[in-house]
């Protein structure tokens, strides 16, 4: 098991340095230092916050909160900082998902062997 760990731990290394995660990471940086974007999440934390204490007083939140909150969703998806980071996101997981199938066929491999690992 602790081959495996170390491997594990190789491949972690490994995909922090592929262009697709330092992209995400350039990504979140940016977003975090977005003013316009931390005051929309804000917004939209206190909306679900009011949303949520209404459900659990037994109320049903209003159109009016409905709206504020998807109109402040609308802001922060057009948002080109935000944007960037969906995108990032979405190559990093496609990086993901191809390592993730590898491994599964490694392990279909490796479950045809005779050699038990202890």
């Amino acid at each position: 098991m602790d081959r495996i760990s170390e491997m594990a731990k190789d491949l972690g290394k490994l995909l922090g340095q592929t262009g697709e995660y330092q992209a995400l990471k350039q990504a979140i940086s940016i977003v975090d230092e977005d003013k316009e974007v931390a005051e929309i999440r804000t917004e939209l934390e206190n909306i679900e916050r009011q949303a949520k204490d209404l459900v659990s007083s037994g109320e049903e939140p209003d159109e009016s909160v409905k709206k504020n909150y998807e109109e402040s969703l609308s802001r922060l998806q057009t948002s080109t900082s935000y944007q960037r980071l969906v995108a990032t996101q979405a190559n990093f997981d496609k990086v993901l998902v191809k390592v993730n199938q590898t491994i599964q066929v490694g392990i279909a491999e490796g479950a045809k062997s005779r050699i038990i690992l202890p």
